[in-house]
């Protein structure tokens, strides 16, 4: 049975509410239509899993301190600026059923919501003296810029290798729950093989929480993302690309163009989604992401137990069992 978030939450409940207080005066502009954009921006914030990782990677290496509560702004705040420039990158007029902001305010205002999110994550690290954890959020923007390049690079000519797609998933995805992880354990410790433990555990859940994104894509229809939106925008996710290798040279041309030619339309994009599970590609899929979520278990038994510990292995079951 999955635990539910407030359940989770429970050894990091005060801090995480004393951090909505220091993420909204974070957010905090003196100009009217800025303010505006990112009070509608904190209304609308998801279920703040990044947050409880920075929160529960500090508590399990040390005692959360002020500097853990700059490592949850600075996480949030590149996490929001990134959403913001992506919805504008592929034209996108939701996030998490609101309208996006390119959507409310056009793209212009968006990217420059965006900058100011960036500049302001890079402020907060520097006037709290903690360039440590601007440095490792530095090299995370670096590294989900390049994913997203990748990604773009490789998705032209859509044929996809597994490595390629992990290495694109690795960057955009997985990048930022390490960095979460990551910061945590350094705003308590300054040991560089604790703080790289709890960066290589994050990745680990990263890769693992796209994976079961992928299989929304071609799971039931009440699932929380439509069905079959990753092919309508020609994303090739690990079931497809496991399919697409298990085939035929005809068949994989033939399926191949449907995505290219006719992803618009519901019933080629209903062929391809029967392709795939018929082609084991779900089951795979499933296997890889079971993999690398006991790759983080293992990690996490490296310490001793506690209800942190509890609290994360049971975060990691609600990254990989959820239903959206």
């Amino acid at each position: 049975m999955i635990k539910s978030l407030h359940s989770i939450q429970q050894p990091i409940a005060k801090e995480l509410k004393q951090f909505e207080v220091h993420f909204r005066e974070a957010m905090h502009s003196s100009v009217p239509l800025l303010d505006k954009i990112t009070y509608y921006i904190v209304r609308r914030k998801g279920k703040q899993v990044r947050p409880m990782f920075v929160f529960l990677s500090a508590k399990l290496c040390g005692e959360v301190s002020e500097a853990t509560y700059t490592a949850a702004s600075l996480v949030e705040l590149l996490h929001t600026a990134s959403l913001v420039h992506d919805d504008v990158v592929d034209d996108a007029n939701e996030r998490r059923g609101f309208f996006s902001i390119n959507a409310l305010w056009k793209n212009k205002i968006a990217v420059l919501v965006g900058d100011f999110l960036f500049s302001k994550a890079m402020v907060i690290a520097l006037k709290n003296k903690q360039a440590h954890l601007l440095e490792l959020g530095s090299d995370t923007v670096s590294v989900l810029i390049e994913g997203e390049l990748l990604q773009i690079e490789k998705a032209r000519r859509l044929d996809i290798k597994e490595t390629d797609y992990y290495e694109i998933i690795r960057r955009k995805t997985a990048s930022l729950i390490a960095f979460a992880c990551s910061a945590g354990a350094a705003s308590v410790t300054t040991d560089p093989s604790l703080v790289e433990k709890m960066r290589l555990f994050g990745e680990k859940i990263g890769i693992a929480f796209q994976i079961k994104d992928d299989l929304f894509d071609f799971g039931t229809d009440d699932v929380g993302k439509p069905l079959g939106i990753d092919i309508k925008e020609k994303k090739m996710t690990l079931p497809l690309i496991h399919a697409l290798n298990q085939t035929t040279k005809k068949e994989k041309k033939y399926i191949v163009n449907l995505i290219k030619r006719y992803n618009n339309r519901p019933e080629k994009v209903r062929e391809v989604i029967e392709f795939v599970r018929a082609s084991n590609g779900l089951s795979y899929a499933q296997t890889a992401m079971m993999d690398y979520k006991n790759q983080a278990f293992e990690l996490l038994s490296e310490f001793p137990p506690s209800a942190t510990r509890q609290s994360l292995e049971d975060l990691i079951s609600f990254v990989t069992d959820r239903k959206k």
